[in-house]
Parts: C-alpha cells; structure tokens; sequence
C-alpha cells in the first residue's frame, strides 16, 4: 500500500461558485491514474473521506468535490438524517453536475502527477448517478456506480437513461439484491437501455445486500459483498485505466 498525503482544495467552476474538494494521493512523485469520486446525499463525510484515501493507497490521486457547494459549502450529515440532505439532492441539476464533474476533471488533468494517464470516475448512492452522468460527458476511461439511484426513471426525476448512447467508457453496477430504493425494474431498465445502444457495462448484483452495503458506517453495511465490491472495482479501473 502506498504512503499518502491528504489536503483541501478549492476549485473554480464555470458558473463562477467555488467548490470544495477532499484530495488524497500517494507520497509518491510517479505518474498516477486520476479517480473523481463523488458522495452520497450525506455529503463529503468521513465515509466519503476514507474511500478517497482506500484509492489513493492503491496508488490513484483521488478527488472528492463536494456536489452541494452552491446550497450548502461543507455539508455533511448522519446516515439517519436523509431529511437534512433532502432539499440539497432536489437542488441539484444536470447543468451544475456537469460544471463541477468537469472543473474537478480539469484539475486532474492538469495535474502534474496524472499528466498522460487515464481518469475514472466512482459515485455513491447519489454520486452513482453523478458518476454515470459524468461518463456521458468528459472522455473518462471507466466509471463505476454504486447502488446509483436516479440513473434510472423514479419518482424523483426522469432518470439519466436518455444519455445512454453517450457513454464514453465502460460503465460498471453494483446493486443490491434487497435495495428498496431501487428495485429491480430500475437496475432491469438501466442494464437493458446500455445493451440497447451496444454500450460495455458489467452488472453486479448481490442478493443479500442493501442500499448502502458498502458504508461501513450504516446499519445497511454488508461486508462480505463490500469486500467483493471492492476487489472487483479495482480490478475494473486496473482493465481499462492501467493501460
């Protein structure tokens, strides 16, 4: 494992706001894979702040931009307080998703320590669903989505799936056999509109997990299917980024 370093940055956005940003990267000066990894409704928490600093030891520079910065800078609230987060993920837009998925791109990119090396992308409950709209518009090499809700047609929206074709890299899924939130129709729409317009996608369900299997901190955690999840992640970003 890598030795890391771990800082705050503050990125300009297009829209003229400024957005927070959790970064972790090897001590190392060698040339490394950028990763964006984007929070869940609870914002950049220390959940969020750990799997940044888990990619950073397997030898990625691994940003985390905080999605909430124009409603609410430095946002972060308990696993059991979804109403605190609620008028923050109805704020959110595609447009503003987009502005801020490329000003962390960007600063990546101009990174000295990822210069000609490939970036990803990974997304969290809601990041799951920023992390798909981000393979639909910056030339990321992967992008992997976890229990991403939203990507598919629900209630709240209208979903992300019209933006299928767009895909720019291979799109991973892990869901939840148990995940409430989103059922199987959704998951069934989302992998049947990738195959539809010939998109690579690998689709991950595990049976006996939930919503939020992969946090630690939630009565939801599911440590069997975290670990598998986590071995067949990084085995993804190694196929299609370590090129």
């Amino acid at each position: 494992m890598a030795e890391i370093k771990t800082e705050w940055i503050t990125l300009k956005v297009a829209d003229g706001t400024a957005m927070r940003a959790y970064v972790a990267r090897p001590q190392s000066t060698a040339q490394h894979t950028g990763l964006l990894v984007y929070h869940e409704a609870f914002g950049v928490n220390p959940h969020i702040r750990d799997v940044t600093e888990r990619f950073a030891r397997e030898g990625y520079i691994a940003v985390a931009p905080e999605l909430f910065h124009r409603t609410a800078p430095s946002f972060e609230a308990a696993y059991n307080n979804f109403e605190l987060a609620m008028p923050h993920v109805r704020a959110l837009t595609n447009q503003n998703l987009e502005a801020d998925a490329r000003a962390a791109y960007q600063w990546l990119h101009a990174e000295p320590g990822t210069q000609g090396q490939q970036i990803a992308c990974v997304g969290f409950c809601m990041g799951g669903r920023v992390a798909f709209l981000t393979n639909a518009v910056l030339p990321v090499s992967a992008a992997i989505s976890f229990y991403g809700g939203g990507i598919a047609p629900n209630p709240l929206g209208p979903g992300l799936l019209s933006r299928a074709g767009d895909l720019n890299a291979p799109q991973m899924l892990f869901w939840g056999g148990l995940d409430k939130h989103i059922g199987p129709e959704q998951t069934r729409m989302v992998t049947e509109s990738l195959r539809a317009v010939g998109k690579p996608f690998v689709h991950v369900e595990f049976s006996d997990a939930d919503h939020g299997f992969f946090c630690e901190a939630r009565s939801s955690y599911n440590p069997s299917a975290a670990r598998q999840a986590w071995a067949l992640a990084l085995t993804f970003l190694n196929i299609y980024t370590k090129r």
